[in-house]
């Protein structure tokens, strides 16, 4: 964002949409009110600098995933010709804050995590062909499949319950 050039109505309309949150949402992240954030999205007020960079601030977080997962798919595929995979979305925000505590400082809200993964199976499927579906999460599903498989919890065993799920 240049300094001199804050963002304009549609614009912060436009990126709060592209987030997928709501104008409440927006107002929990940026510590304002929803009626600020509709104000900003009307025209009647400027969004202040500090919400404004908190916002594309996330917005590159999101798209720094979307490369380095990207990237890491592209190469995982040069040793494993497959073309299909799956991702563990989240539900609720109950689930996000307990399987996710490492991502809470960048992405504070379940639906910011899975508008990246949205993101990212766009860009697999447009790019480098892949298909990828956002599974979402269940727990006693999970669960009976760790106990099954004899494993325990980490992101990786949540990847391989969500390749059942296909």
């Amino acid at each position: 964002m240049s300094k001199n050039v804050p963002l304009n109505a549609i614009e912060m309309q436009c990126l709060r949409q592209s987030l997928g949150l709501t104008p409440a949402q927006v107002a929990e992240i940026t510590k304002t009110t929803e009626a600020d954030v509709l104000a900003w999205e009307n025209s009647e007020t400027v969004a202040p600098e500090l919400a404004q960079k908190k916002l594309l601030e996330i917005d590159d977080i999101i798209e720094m995933q979307v490369v380095n997962t990207s990237d890491s798919i592209e190469a995982l595929f040069k040793k494993e010709p497959k073309r299909r995979l799956s991702f563990v979305v989240y539900p609720t925000q109950a689930l996000y804050v307990q399987y996710n505590p490492e991502f809470l400082s960048s992405l504070p809200l379940t639906e910011l995590y899975n508008t990246a993964a949205w993101r990212i199976k766009k860009e697999c499927k447009l790019v480098l062909e892949v298909e990828i579906t956002l599974v979402a999460f269940d727990v006693e599903s999970y669960k009976a499949f760790r106990e099954q498989q004899g494993l325990g919890e980490s992101r990786e065993n949540r990847a391989k319950w969500a390749a059942t799920q296909l």
